[in-house]
């Protein structure tokens, strides 16, 4: 659709795959890549396989621009992202003294001291030629390897993560994108219209997304696009089309 570079993001986790842990990241890298004009083209979660982590590493890396990864960097036997990145690169996967010594000083000036044991070491462990991503809430780095960024699955430390890496990321032109709905309008009756439109504007992504309600339902039409003339003049035509069949506002409808 457009000539900006690409996301694909990897969800790694059994927990998540398992129903026990809900995903909390991909709504935040959607929006923040889409922001500095990445978009996410693809979001996949798949289990602590080494085969299936390492095979879909080099797929994705193959196809996307940017290739994005959250959960299975901690310090216990289940966090294998890291290792499997390595041999997914074919290069060892080995301490990174400089991560190495700025874990045993943060560790060691805790009160009480924490102990950096093995299991802790582990997360100083990186592919060879990684390069680490430091943020502020934890000494513990993600890396980048290539086009590969690799986070924490923890929610806030992904975004500490996310937010020192983006800097560093070459983005393209930001996506813009304008809502608008109406209540009591169903996708039936605008179908056609909403067609039509999105003919008209073939860059653009018109999306069409029905809610419920306990009054009755509605439907919200969302433009997307680079283009901030064709996004704003797309979105009056889907206004213009919803006001032929109830009252069209502007903006996400209000939950009651």
């Amino acid at each position: 659709m457009t000539s900006n570079p690409t996301a694909c993001l990897l969800i790694i986790g059994n927990e998540v795959l398992s129903g026990r842990t809900r995903d909390a990241n991909l709504q935040y890298l959607a929006t923040r890549l889409g922001e500095i004009g990445i978009p996410l083209r693809e979001a996949r979660v798949i289990p602590d396989v080494p085969e299936t982590i390492i095979d879909t590493v080099n797929e994705c890396r193959a196809r996307f621009t940017h290739v994005f990864t959250t959960g299975g960097i901690g310090p216990t036997h289940d966090d294998i992202t890291s290792e499997c990145v390595a041999r997914a690169f074919g290069v060892p996967w080995e301490v990174h003294e400089e991560t190495r010594a700025l874990m045993a000083a943060d560790y060691a000036r805790r009160d009480p001291p924490v102990e950096f044991n093995a299991a802790r070491l582990r997360m100083a462990t990186l592919p060879r030629g990684a390069v680490p991503i430091r943020c502020a809430e934890t000494s513990a780095p993600g890396f980048s390897m290539g086009n590969v960024h690799v986070m924490a699955g923890v929610p806030r430390i992904m975004r500490s993560m996310f937010e020192a890496l983006a800097p560093g990321l070459e983005g393209g032109r930001p996506i813009l994108s304008r809502t608008v709905h109406a209540h009591y309008v169903y996708e039936g009756q605008i179908a056609d219209g909403l067609s039509a439109i999105q003919a008209k504007y073939p860059a653009l992504d018109l999306g069409s997304y029905p809610y419920y309600r306990g009054k009755g339902g509605g439907v919200a039409l969302v433009a997307k696009g680079t283009d901030g003339a064709a996004v704003e003049q797309a979105a009056a035509e889907c206004f213009a089309l919803l006001a032929q069949f109830g009252e069209a506002q502007q903006g996400e409808p209000v939950p009651e």
